[in-house]
């Protein structure tokens, strides 16, 4: 048996997750990060000036394009036009399977910012917003979202850079929305660090319970028309017939 496969580094990853996300949670709970927060925001706009953020105008617009790559909107119509794809191609459990991480992911994030009920940042305010601050909304989805479907390119993808840009690109995508958060000032640092654990850690869970539906024929391989053993022994050389072809053909 193989103590080094894909599905234990990912258990590793999420018990990893979960357990920074509990040291969060503790260190909001207690208010011992709260001079942290305020001094980071504070490091990120004009000095005397706490409601304007350092830097040009143009990268405050940049800020709020990028920020809406984690807005309900967004997310809401790429999940599913990737969820209709599935349908059309003939594979309504990987439709599903997207569809029910992201609803889900969207109600854990509701449901942790009303328990903790954590105000938004005062000192930075620039835009208002109707909800709690922790955990951060958008860097929870994007997290969810983006890996979910990184983690699905990947696992359709053959080369190994292929599977290194789609999850990089995922990352880069869920770092720089938490970002533009807090350059933004509408959340803490350890708002956004407890949106990227959570949603991490929901999208590692998903794709352990898909790899393990998959390996039990239960889901088809979300990544390609083949299931990556299938494909593997189909191109095993006794599997493969070799043919002439007259080339006047």
């Amino acid at each position: 048996m193989k103590l080094i496969t894909a599905r234990n580094i990912a258990l590793l990853l999420l018990a990893a997750l979960l357990t920074g996300l509990g040291l969060i949670i503790d260190e909001v709970a207690e208010g011992d990060t709260l001079k942290f927060d305020q001094a980071f925001l504070l490091a990120l706009r004009e000095p005397g000036d706490p409601t304007n953020p350092i830097g040009p105008d143009w990268l405050t617009e940049v800020a709020r394009d990028i920020t809406a790559l984690g807005g309900v909107a967004v997310l809401t119509l790429l999940t599913t036009l990737v969820t209709v794809q599935f349908i059309l191609r003939g594979k309504p459990r990987s439709a599903l399977y997207v569809a029910l991480a992201a609803i889900s992911g969207t109600l854990i994030s509701n449901t942790l910012k009303s328990i903790f009920n954590r105000p938004r940042p005062e000192l930075t305010a620039i835009a208002e917003y109707g909800k709690g601050s922790f955990p951060s909304g958008h860097s929870t989805m994007a997290a969810v979202v983006y890996l979910t479907l990184g983690v699905i390119l990947a696992v359709g993808a053959r080369n190994v850079r292929l599977k290194v840009f789609y999850i990089g690109t995922a990352l880069l995508l869920i770092v720089l929305v938490g970002l533009s958060r807090l350059y933004l000032g509408v959340h803490y640092p350890t708002d956004v660090l407890a949106g990227w654990a959570i949603g991490a850690s929901w999208a590692v869970l998903w794709a352990i319970i898909a790899s393990w539906l998959t390996d039990r024929h239960h889901m088809e391989n979300p990544g390609g028309p083949l299931a990556a053993g299938v494909a593997v022994k189909a191109l095993h050389p006794r599997n493969v017939s070799f043919t002439t072809r007259d080339p006047a053909q």
